[in-house]
């Protein structure tokens, strides 16, 4: 399949694709005589984990090193529980910092505002 029918099956653009192969999240496809991309359908799979990995909150780092421990013949699932266990502490300290930023936000008078925004800068 050529990078167009991919990105339109997958639902990713091409411009997207082609960064995931530049930032070695996707092996680089075989080539046509003319130079065009090549993909198998096995790319469909993997362009699917990508995006909900993503979906997960997980940056292009982590989602590389899983696919790295997979593309090693291991399976990453004991990795992807430590990704998730990392992400869901990130997203309770947010949460937090949300918090404490809704509360001085209701507290103060817009009249008060100043600098960008005396809400989250002080």
């Amino acid at each position: 399949m050529r990078i167009g029918e991919v990105a339109g099956r997958a639902g990713v653009p091409a411009k997207t694709i082609r960064f995931w192969e530049d930032q070695r999240l996707l092996p680089p496809p075989a080539r046509t005589p003319a130079g065009y991309r090549d993909y198998g359908p096995a790319i469909l799979e993997r362009l699917a984990f990508i995006r909900q990995a993503q979906a997960a909150g997980l940056t292009l780092a982590a989602i590389g090193q899983v696919l790295d421990i997979r593309d090693g013949g291991q399976p990453p699932c004991v990795h992807v529980t430590g990704l998730i266990a990392r992400r869901l502490a990130e997203l309770t300290r947010t949460r937090g910092q949300l918090a404490a930023l809704a509360a001085r936000a209701a507290a103060q008078d817009p009249a008060d505002c100043r600098g960008y925004c005396s809400i989250i800068g002080t």
